[in-house]
């Protein structure tokens, strides 16, 4: 059986006009993930991220403090993340997200939340991605993930807090409403373990930051 390392991008630029590219304290986030890994002789048998400039940054990150040059990267858009920007509008009428979010993140979140619902529920139109489609692209990468490994190969894997947080649900049998609450928990550079095997994943351990839990790194643990 092998093992999927799936993890969350690191901090990005929440707020900004650029969100899709790491904080400084994103890029430190994912060394010290890579330098953890190293300190565990954990040796991956391939690396993807998401085509995200925020996966991508984060798994190079990790590759370099692993002495792994990023052509060893492999890219696969069934990683990325769902239209967030789209699904805000769809469900607002095409009120600026950005704005709220440096107006009242706490209502940004809560209408996000909301926004969220909508869609799972398929009562978003006119959105580039349903529910079902979402789902069915990340099942898909991470079947592409695992295929052709060994028992004993490990597997890093770079993507955003919905899909990780789809996977998980779809993984366990859980409902969307929970695939949104994982999502929305989820820590920035946080590793999820997926056992693969038998055609079939099964969860290990979920959210962890162990690169993290320390206590000069406290804060360090992000959620955006």
């Amino acid at each position: 059986m092998s093992l999927l390392f799936l993890v969350r991008h690191a901090q990005a630029s929440f707020g900004t006009d650029d969100y899709d590219r790491l904080s400084e304290l994103g890029l430190q986030q994912s060394r010290w993930l890579g330098e953890y890994f190293a300190e565990r002789g954990v040796s991956f048998t391939r690396i993807v991220a998401g085509t995200l400039r925020r996966q991508r940054q984060t798994a190079q990150e990790i590759a370099a403090a692993l002495g792994i040059g990023e052509h060893a990267i492999g890219i696969d858009a069934g990683l990325d993340e769902y239209p967030g920007d789209a699904l805000y509008a769809a469900h607002t009428g095409g009120a600026d997200a950005l704005a709220q979010q440096r107006a009242d993140h706490r209502d940004y979140w809560r209408t996000f939340r909301a926004a969220m619902t909508a869609w799972s529920g398929g009562q978003l139109a006119g959105v580039p991605e349903d529910w079902d489609g979402f789902g069915s692209r990340i099942g898909e990468a991470l079947t592409r993930a695992a295929e052709g490994t060994r028992r004993d190969d490990a597997v890093l894997l770079v993507s955003s807090g919905g899909a990780i947080g789809r996977a998980v649900a779809d993984i366990t049998g859980a409902p969307a409403s929970t695939a949104i609450e994982l999502n929305l928990q989820f820590r920035n550079t946080g590793v999820c373990e997926l056992i693969a095997g038998g055609g079939a994943l099964r969860l290990l351990s979920y959210n962890n930051v162990p690169h993290l839990d320390r206590p000069q790194r406290r804060h360090a643990i992000t959620f955006a």
